[in-house]
């Protein structure tokens, strides 16, 4: 058996597309455009590169791209007061605080001061706990975009018994509430789980988002099983230089599974296309505009 691969970098162009043509939409019917506002604090090479790609894909879709770079050293007093201007800005539907954060600031703090209805990341408590009971809310961008490619690969997701391997509010958690709410039956497994390979080859549905490389070998996957990597992890490349690889051991997987993402070009693309959909969707939801089939949970 090989399994299916399931290509997130067609899909995100997908969902970009889908995007564009609901922008320009409200656009021509109501004189809106979305704008989303992205906060860098520091000068992280990787959250700059990820900023960067993110501003390049607003302006692509046809939204406005507000990037705000601060300097590492900025007190949290000044961050808090630039996301309440942010808060109170009429063209700015959806705002990003780019993580991880500099040591002196409070993270939680940061992500709840922003308003929970512009919060595209879906990481404010507010909507954490609506997700939680199954009430509208901005949706965490990478579940989203694991479950809109699983949704997309088998239909309904009713009945499936699946495993999420990760605990993290990121990921792990919210991706384990969309599958309930998709009436999936749902463990979540982590470092402290007993047996873990025993919990992982019953599941009809894994996603590893745990951090560690090549964690999940292919004799864990039931067969046929459909495998969601959300992992990135860099590491050596025999003869030098690095390579991306996933949470999931790739070629022993896909010889079993009967779907797998790559790492790269699975959910990774889908991340920034949830994102773009997520502040779609805050536009409509401020404007009393009907949201678009497809786009939301």
């Amino acid at each position: 058996m090989t399994a299916t691969i399931i290509d997130g970098k067609a899909f995100a162009a997908k969902v970009r597309g889908q995007v564009a043509e609901q922008v320009a939409r409200l656009k021509a019917d109501h004189g809106l455009i979305p704008g989303l506002a992205v906060v860098l604090v520091g000068a992280d090479p990787a959250s700059e590169v990820y900023v960067r790609s993110k501003g390049k894909m607003t302006v692509e879709v046809g939204m406005n791209s507000f990037e705000h770079k601060l300097a590492a050293d900025t007190s949290e007093a000044d961050l808090l007061a630039l996301i309440d201007k942010l808060n109170n800005d009429p063209q700015v539907n959806g705002i990003l605080v780019q993580l991880p954060l500099p040591d002196h600031l409070n993270e939680d703090l940061v992500i709840n001061s922003i308003a929970p209805q512009k919060d595209v990341d879906g990481f404010h408590i507010s909507n954490v706990g609506l997700l939680g009971t199954g009430q509208k809310s901005m949706v965490p961008c990478t579940p989203l975009g694991c479950l809109m490619m699983l949704r997309a690969h088998h239909g309904s997701l009713s009945g499936l018994d699946a495993v999420v391997i990760g605990r993290s509010n990121i990921v792990g958690k919210p991706m384990a509430q969309l599958l309930l709410g998709d009436s999936c039956t749902v463990t979540v497994a982590h470092s402290r789980t007993r047996d873990l390979p025993a919990v992982v080859r019953r599941a009809d549905i894994v996603v590893a988002a745990v951090g560690r490389a090549q964690m999940v070998p292919g004799d864990w996957i039931k067969p046929g099983a459909t495998v969601i990597d959300v992992g990135i992890n860099r590491i050596e490349k025999d003869g030098g230089g690095t390579r991306l690889v996933g949470d999931v051991d790739y070629d022993s997987c896909a010889a079993v599974a009967g779907a797998i993402t790559p790492v790269p070009g699975g959910v990774g693309p889908m991340t920034i296309a949830c994102l773009l959909a997520n502040t779609l969707t805050a536009t409509c939801r401020d404007n009393n505009i009907p949201e678009t089939t497809g786009l939301t949970v």
